[in-house]
């Protein structure tokens, strides 16, 4: 005799959806693959010139096409979001970062994590502190990239002060220098730019995007931007009997 249990089975778990803001690049597909190997349905959004770089995801993914600055696509695709991960890349010179992080932090659904990336650049409080030359490295690039029209570097910050004000279950994660490769593991982080452990200035791409990802399910990430630097990294071995692994 057929059970009815056996005839029909229990429904499975719907599983969270996830939205990938700039999926496209570097960083977004690798949040992509973070983010499909937890078991999230993932969404995403990217220019409609760059969906083909995407292919290799197949059915995987859903893509809806379109500028990541546009509050009628981000409305769309955040829509029933556990969380969304924005790439917050400054091209041109229109505040694309910060009109991107406004649309995010008016559509996402109540709630939700918004978890946004930036560089070390962006201050988050008075107690991130820069070299000299690190400061006028950031200058000249920003002078020279704002000149040819490409980039507006500043617009990252002006993003960033508008997800420090909003009342989101919001992440800023701050990165270091990046480089390609096998994952390291989860990066080591700091609340201030300036500390010890972040010297190396190196974290590998993938685990940027790991640190993300990971970031969703951590609630005492909630409200900080972490500055991130590779586990593996000179300083973060030496300086690892301090770094505040206890939060991630």
């Amino acid at each position: 005799m057929t059970t009815s249990a056996s005839t029909h089975p229990a429904p499975q778990p719907t599983r969270k959806r996830v939205c990938i803001v700039g999926i496209s690049g570097k960083l977004g597909q690798y949040l992509a693959a973070h983010a499909l190997e937890r078991g999230y349905e993932v969404v995403g959004v990217c220019r409609p010139k760059s969906v083909a770089k995407l292919e290799h995801f197949g059915d995987r993914i859903t893509v809806i096409p379109g500028e990541t600055s546009d509050r009628n696509v981000i409305e769309r695709a955040v829509a029933g979001c556990a969380a969304v991960l924005t790439v917050l890349a400054p091209w041109g010179v229109r505040d694309y970062s910060s009109r991107t992080a406004q649309a995010v932090m008016d559509f996402a659904p109540t709630g939700a994590r918004v978890v946004f990336s930036c560089g070390w650049h962006v201050r988050a409080s008075a107690a991130d502190t820069y070299s000299r030359r690190f400061l006028a490295t950031v200058a000249i690039a920003s002078w020279l990239a704002k000149l040819v029209r490409a980039v507006d570097i500043a617009d990252q910050t002006r993003a960033a002060e508008c997800i420090f004000a909003s009342d989101t279950r919001w992440t800023l994660v701050r990165g270091s220098d990046l480089e390609e490769g096998e994952s390291e593991g989860l990066p080591v982080w700091s609340s201030a730019v300036g500390s010890p452990i972040l010297e190396s200035n190196l974290t590998r791409r993938t685990d940027f995007a790991l640190f993300m990802v990971e970031a969703i399910t951590n609630d005492a990430l909630i409200g900080q931007a972490p500055a991130i630097v590779g586990c593996r990294s000179e300083s973060a071995l030496v300086h690892a009997s301090s770094v505040r692994t206890d939060l991630i």
